[in-house]
């Protein structure tokens, strides 16, 4: 068996879907086809047996557009204001099409305090656990309307490697506006070339890692090679994989060759602390 081909045997899995994949480019209004569609996907993956959860971005972007702002706010102070409004319009939206298919859904809101303490990771961990058992599908996303400099994620790719560690995730899935890691810039470079595997992070592969490629969403690759860090690290595999075609989450766990598979390799010293404060992104 190949390591595509153990990807079906996954239980816990964490989805990951970023801002630029819930808008339309154009307009910066819900993409309502798009959301729909993973809905469907995640709650017939539920429905295989599967634990699902999904982290979601997208609260700001629907938040400076719902107040009539023309971009994305820079100032701390009017991304919270947009976050307040847009997360209650997105889950608002989320728990409706979770509800055609007759499938619970829940908000659960993080901080990097949460996760860096102790005694609030572990409640947090047990609230997780507790939706799971009641066959429900938590939707997190970082606490932005508290969140300051000092005690935010600042991307959701980071926030999802937390999760898949904190609730022992066994896969995480990055959806994102690229096919997967390349070796070089793809936009910049058409000879660049998709890389199918990585067995092990390295300062090769971060080299690899440019900045961002959309204007909506504030993770780049960087962030993605971070989150590999701190999931491989922690046990789980990683695929990046694109969500033009959302049928690539089925395809991940069917076993099939799509995006780029980061092979886990659990460390016995993995430490939320170390990878949240020092944020060592490749292996010693």
């Amino acid at each position: 068996m190949n390591n595509r081909e153990k990807l079906k045997d996954k239980q816990r899995i964490v989805i990951k879907v970023g801002t630029s994949s819930l808008i339309h480019k154009a307009t910066g209004n819900i993409n309502l086809f798009r959301l729909e569609k993973l809905v469907r996907v995640l709650t017939d993956l539920h429905n295989s047996g599967k634990d699902v959860i999904l982290v979601s971005s997208g609260a700001i972007g629907v938040g400076f557009k719902a107040l009539g702002l023309e971009k994305r706010p820079t100032s701390l102070p009017m991304k919270q204001a947009c976050s307040a409004v847009g997360q209650g319009q997105l889950m608002m939206i989320y728990q409706k099409l979770f509800a055609e298919y007759n499938q619970g859904s829940a908000q659960i809101l993080i901080t990097k305090e949460t996760m860096l303490n102790d005694e609030r990771r572990y409640n947090a961990k047990n609230t997780f656990e507790e939706l799971l058992k009641l066959g429900v599908i938590p939707i997190v996303n970082e606490n932005d309307t508290v969140s300051t400099e000092e005690i935010e994620f600042g991307d959701n790719d980071t926030l999802s490697a937390v999760v898949t560690a904190v609730v022992e995730g066994d896969l995480l899935i990055l959806l994102t506006d690229i096919d997967g890691l390349y070796t070089d810039d793809p936009h910049k470079n058409p000879m660049a070339k998709l890389i199918s595997e990585v067995p092990v992070l390295d300062e090769k592969i971060g080299k690899m890692a440019k900045g961002a490629v959309t204007k909506v969403g504030t993770g780049g690759m960087e962030t993605k090679i971070a989150a590999a860090n701190i999931v491989t690290d922690a046990g789980a595999d990683m695929v990046i994989v694109n969500s033009d075609d959302l049928n690539n989450v089925n395809k991940v766990v069917a076993g099939e060759e799509v995006g780029t598979l980061f092979l886990a390799h659990k460390r016995p010293d993995f430490d939320f602390k170390k990878y949240l404060t020092e944020r060592p992104y490749f292996k010693a």
